[in-house]
């Protein structure tokens, strides 16, 4: 038989501020306790309206907001989850997130939608420095971390750079780790930006079109060839993005 979590009366005291924020803190004292660890389920909307007595609009409130401080995972159509420490990827580095994932001593899984040669746009062509309409090889990768996706991988490849690019298992193998040993890179250009996520891009990272992202739109050279031309997407409540430059020192 489930266990009411908490009733109205035993909220935390919160006479100066609105009943979402003791809702909120609740759900904090729960999780900072250790009662709900990482992973673990926190009631829905319509439990804690039940268990709590509070409105629908409260509970989705707190919940909105303990998801916007990265203290919850929201997964669309699952639930609310105990969000881990979260995962983070080198801003400036062309790093394998195969590695990175498995050096946090958590399971990589990858699920290939797209790999095909296909046609380049004027945009495509333009980063490959090709013609319009020229032959490029294209991949949509989604990576996983413990099961839970972290990053959209969308990347166009200059043939020539990687004549054997559609051959490769990329539920095996990230494109980063076969590009790096068929192309060496020398060079590499990287633009950050926040963006809401498109419908599909909802689709494939389980998140809500409410819930914003993190962009990098990368470009790698080998010599002075294009390698590839990539968009990467994290959801930006379970990522982050890391950068250190010149030396560090303790005092």
């Amino acid at each position: 038989m489930k266990r009411p979590i908490r009733r109205k009366s035993e909220l935390p005291d919160n006479d100066s501020g609105p009943l979402y924020a003791g809702v909120k803190q609740m759900i904090l004292d729960r999780i900072h306790s250790g009662e709900w660890p990482p992973k673990h389920r926190v009631p829905s909307e319509n439990e804690l309206v039940l268990d709590l007595g509070v409105s629908k609009m409260t509970a989705n409130r707190a919940l909105r907001e303990l998801a916007n401080e990265g203290e919850l995972v929201r997964i669309q159509g699952v639930g609310s989850f105990v969000a881990e420490r979260k995962g983070y990827s080198a801003l400036f580095e062309v790093r394998n997130i195969a590695e990175e994932i498995a050096e946090r001593g958590h399971v990589h899984q990858a699920s290939v939608i797209v790999l095909a040669q296909e046609t380049a746009s004027p945009e495509v062509a333009d980063a490959l420095e090709l013609e319009i309409g020229a032959a490029v090889f294209h991949s949509l990768i989604v990576h996983s971390e413990n099961g839970v996706p972290v990053q959209i991988e969308d990347r166009f490849v200059h043939p020539q750079a990687a004549p054997d690019y559609l051959a490769q298992d990329f539920t095996t193998l990230t494109p980063n780790a076969y590009l790096t040993a068929a192309a060496p890179l020398s060079g590499s250009e990287h633009i950050v930006e926040a963006a809401m996520p498109q419908s599909w891009e909802c689709k494939l990272l389980m998140v809500l079109k409410t819930e914003p992202c993190l962009t990098i739109r990368r470009r790698t050279w080998s010599s002075r060839q294009v390698v590839s031309t990539a968009r990467l997407v994290y959801p930006g409540y379970r990522y982050r993005l890391e950068a250190r430059s010149g030396k560090m020192f303790e005092e």
